[in-house]
Order: structure tokens, then sequence, then C-alpha cells
């Protein structure tokens, strides 16, 4: 079995015998929601072959091609009168470079899209009966000459525009000079890019051109091409499309059981609870049913499994790097460091009115951007996933899974631990509690480094909710563990468990469970130096200290005999642990088994 893993022509998947997942039934209900649609995706997550399948089955040229594409799929059995009516033109703006000055960027702008159209023309010559200028230098003018020609014709154009707001992101979020004032001239007032969508828009309106596709991923820029293009509809928070982009846990499944019966010394079931962990966990939609896979993620472990036999080393596939530069842009933003780390610490703490669609330049630039702002656009990054509504009508929002999580950790473990100042303390660190269950240098390192670094930190909140955070980030590895916050068990919620992968158990790691507690100074009626300067034993002793070990061993071997019985392990080891204020840290090491 061949999968398509960062693969995005259809013709090519269909022809080479790929793996794909059918969503050609949903055809008859685009084409029923309108003629300019605007869908909005996470980066990697299948829209380009979804344009792809839309300029295959629109395409004119492609006519005879038909049963060869799509004869075995939903809309070869039931085709729409529209199929193979159209010239297809199609625009990918993640082509373009966001970087230069203005008429860099617009001059970019302009090769790219005569470009296009000048393969446009050759591809459908045998149609015109009008001649064709192509101004070179102006992209607008060479498109109205080829809508006349469009018009001249008994067909129509169907215009696919791919990642429309690539590089107006990427200017935004670039640590350049000037980034900002640079999108501001390409999209406020006359600028370049709104007058593209100006000149789309014009068109739409009996000029020869039909029908619009738009993807992205956020509608940071649709309120500034408010003007320029204000009749594509918003069909991305639809319950009817939540699953047109990525796969659903029966689908995932289907073909693990399918490769398994293919041969392999592997388990279907212990690979779907793998990949359930890593990539499933969003949802687009408020009213949708059903939590979706990461499409490109689960292809580049599926291939894993049918080229080599075995998971990938690592669940991060790299081609997500590029999303780091999204947390790095929130960060840097007033509250933006204290969301990630809200976000972060606990399960579905995130809160929301609801998700901000609307926002430009102005938003953008403002000064102040409060949390709803910063949550939305985590959203549509496909960082935070909708998690449900709160009894009040608030949208929870809550990180879709472990890659997510993972790339929150490297952020803020990047930004508060350097690299060059625990290169190595923590790999001994986290390799003596993995191998050994020894936290002495893991304590160490936090209360000499981490707690530091938040003491000096202005957060709404200092409990075990920073605690939970510190140790989760230093732990944080997904080449041998599913870590996972907040995991949910019949008796309650589990604040930190490491759990071993399924194809990393031949190793010698161990299973862990750690519980935290959190007391103040005021609590303890101790100032920071008497805590410091009395040994963990004497500390651990206090009246205050050893109530805390108590409650929290209770959870702890309650939450251990659940995980036991969920995943089979014959031993846990499970942490009682308590913070005192943010200078040290007591715990009490038992084994659930």
């Amino acid at each position: 079995m061949q999968f398509p893993y960062g693969l995005s022509d259809f013709g090519k998947l269909i022809r080479g015998g790929y793996w794909y997942l059918d969503r050609t039934d949903r055809l008859a209900i685009l084409e029923a929601m309108g003629d300019q649609l605007i869908f909005l995706r996470p980066r990697r997550f299948g829209k380009s072959l979804l344009l792809s399948m839309l300029e295959h089955y629109y395409d004119l040229n492609r006519a005879d091609r038909f049963e060869a594409l799509f004869g075995s799929l939903a809309v070869g059995r039931n085709p729409t009168p529209l199929r193979n009516q159209y010239f297809i033109l199609k625009w990918d703006f993640s082509l373009i470079p966001a970087y230069g000055e203005i008429a860099d960027i617009e001059a970019a702008l302009h090769r790219y899209l005569n470009g296009c159209l000048t393969r446009f023309v050759a591809d459908y010559q045998d149609h015109w009966t009008r001649e064709i200028q192509l101004h070179t230098g102006d992209a607008l003018a060479s498109f109205q000459s080829v809508l006349g020609a469009v018009h001249a014709t008994p067909h129509r154009l169907y215009l696919l525009i791919d990642e429309y707001d690539n590089f107006a992101n990427e200017v935004l979020m670039a640590d350049r000079p000037g980034s900002q004032d640079r999108y501001q001239t390409l999209l406020q007032g006359e600028g370049l890019f709104k007058s593209v969508f100006k000149a789309v828009k014009a068109a739409s309106g009996g000029l020869g051109l039909d029908r619009v596709f738009i993807t992205g991923v956020s509608p940071i820029v649709l309120s500034d091409m408010t003007s320029g293009y204000n009749v594509g509809e918003d069909i991305y928070l639809l319950p009817q499309f939540n699953d047109l982009c990525g796969f659903t846990e029966s689908e995932v499944s289907a073909v693990l059981r399918q490769l398994a019966g293919e041969g392999g010394d592997w388990s279907a079931d212990d690979a779907l609870a793998t990949m359930r962990t890593f990539y499933n966990g969003y949802r687009f939609s408020e009213d949708a049913t059903e939590s979706l896979y990461n499409p490109t993620l689960s292809l580049y472990f599926l291939k894993a499994l049918a080229h080599q036999g075995r998971y990938p080393r690592r669940m991060l596939d790299e081609n997500l790097a590029m999303d780091r530069n999204k947390l790095i842009y929130i960060a840097q933003l007033s509250g933006g460091e204290e969301l990630l780390v809200e976000a972060l610490s606990g399960e579905d703490q995130v809160l929301v009115p609801e998700l901000v669609q609307r926002f430009g330049v102005a938003d953008v630039l403002a000064a102040v951007k409060d949390e709803p702002f910063m949550a939305s656009l985590l959203y549509f990054f496909g960082i935070l996933t909708l998690a449900g509504l709160t009894s009040f009508d608030e949208c929870r929002l809550r990180i879709p899974n472990l890659v997510a999580r993972g790339l929150y950790v490297e952020r803020l473990r990047e930004r508060w631990l350097p690299l060059t100042e625990s290169a190595r303390e923590l790999p001994e660190a986290t390799r003596a509690l993995g191998q050994r269950g020894d936290l002495v240098p893991l304590v160490e390192l936090i209360e000499q480094r981490y707690f530091r670094v938040l003491s000096n930190r202005d957060y709404r909140w200092t409990n075990e909710l920073l605690v939970k955070f510190a140790f989760l980030t230093l732990l944080f590895d997904d080449r041998l563990y599913m870590a996972v916050s907040e995991l949910e068990t019949e008796r309650g919620y589990v604040d930190l468990a490491l759990i071993v992968r399924p194809d990393k158990r031949r190793f010698q790691v161990l299973d862990l469970l750690l519980e935290f507690k959190y007391l103040s100074l005021k609590e303890l009626n101790l100032t920071g130096e008497q805590v410091r300067e009395r040994s963990r034993e004497a500390l651990a002793e206090l009246a205050p200290v050893a109530k805390k070990l108590d409650e929290a061993e209770a959870q702890a071997r309650a939450y251990g005999a659940a995980l036991k019985e969920r995943y089979g392990f014959a031993e846990l080891h499970a942490f009682a642990v308590v913070a005192l204020g943010l200078e040290r840290v007591v715990w009490r090491m038992l084994k659930v088994g």
C-alpha cells in the first residue's frame, strides 16, 4: 500500500494507485453553498490536495480522463452537471516571496500571476477566438485580457486560490524591520494585493469568472480585503465541512487494520492509540460531533509503517517546523506567553466568548491584544482547537494533541532554558528519571534554574499549574514517551503521565506518573531563605507539607491503578510532588504494581 505523504497532485495520486480518502461526495454540497467560497484550515491539512481534486474534476481539458480519475470514487458514480465544464486558473500565493521592499514584493506578484496566465493561455489555446495580450509588469491588465477571451467562449472560468494569506502572514510575522509597514501598503488603500482581489470581484460580475474557491490558514487579511473582495462565503466553521480535510478515527482505524493484515510486527490497536495521542483532536466547528486526525502527520506515520514496518522515530514531522514562528509571534505579544503556559498546563483552560473571525491589520498592529484575539489566531494556526461550549455559551479551546503540545514545549523551553545552559544537565536528568526513577537531578535543575525564571514572570497565578508546567516542558520527549497532561481516567485527571510508546517498550524506559501540589510560603509561614536552608527531609516532615504529600500520593495511587489497567503495563513509577513556593520541591516515590 502506497501513502501519498507530501503529494498534493490529485492526478498523480490516482494514477499512481496511492491510498486516497474519498471526499468527492461533498462536491454537490460545495456547489450548492455558493459560487465564491473561502475555506480555512491549518498548514499541512490537505488544502492543496483538495484544490487539486477540484481542478481535475472541473477542468474541461480533462473530460476524456474523467472515468480514469473519478470512476471509482463517489462522484464518479453520481457526477454533478458541472463536471469538466470550466477553464481552470490556479494561483498559489505561498510561491510569492514575502521579503524585500514593497517594490520587490509587487514585482514578484506580477511575475507570478503573469506566469500563471501564460500557462493558462497555452493550456487552452484551442479555445481562443480573441487575441490575448499579456502585459509584462502588469498582471492585472493581463488578467483583464484573459477574461475578455474567456467571455467570448461558451465556457466560464473557475479560479482556485491556494494559501491566499501566506505571504501576508509571512510579512506580518517576519522579524524584519518594516514588515508591518509593508503589509499595510500591500493591503490597505489601493495596495496591489487588495487590487488583485478587487479585480477578482469585478470579474465575477458577468465578466467571465463563474466560480472561486479560496483556501488559507487564517482570516487575518479578510477584513483588510473587505472592500476589495466582500463576496466570498466563509464555510470553514460549518459542521458539514468539518472533515472536508482531515481523517476520522474510523478511517484511520480501518487503514491500520488493513496494513496489519498485510503483515508486520506491530499491533493495530496500539498504533491507533499512539496516533490518537499524537495526531487526533482537531474540531473546526462548534457543532462537529467527531474530532479529526492531522492528515499530513497521519500519512507520515502510515508511510513509515508500510515501508519500514515500524513507527517513525520522531512523531513530529519537521514539515510543521514553520508553525513555531506562529508561537514566537504570540509569545512576544503582551500576555501571549501567559496564554501559552495556561494552554499547556491545563485541560480546556482557554475560554473565549467566541472566535474572532474578522481581524485585520489595525487589530494586529494594536499595542494591546486581548486573549480572545490571540487564542483565535492559535485556533486558525491549528495550535488550539475547539473543545465545545461552556454552560455560559463560551468557546473552550485546548491543545489538540501531543504534536501541537510539543511545539509549545519546545518554544517555551528554548525561551526559558537556553540549550547552551542545559545541554548537559537536562539529558542527564531526564535519563536518571526515565531509567532509574531518580528525580533528584531534575528537581535540582528546576530549583536552580527554572524557578528563577518563573519567579521573574508576572503571572496572575502561582500554583501547581506552574509547577506542572515546569516538569512537563523539561520531560517532554516524543522520541520515547507519550507525555500526557490532564489525562482523563474514571477517577479524575492525571497531572502528568509519561507513557512509554508501544514501539519503545523493548528499551529500558520506565512508565511514569507525577501528581503535583503547591504550598505558598505564606501557607508555610516561612521565608524563602528559611525554605532554602532546610533539608528536603525536614521540609517533608512539616505538617502542611506532609498533608499535601498524602493528598498527592492518594491521587497518584488511584490514577496509577487506572492507567495500569488502561495500558496493561506491569509496573508504574509514581511520584507525589509538592512545590514550596517557587523555592523547593519535595516528593515521595511509590510503585504502583
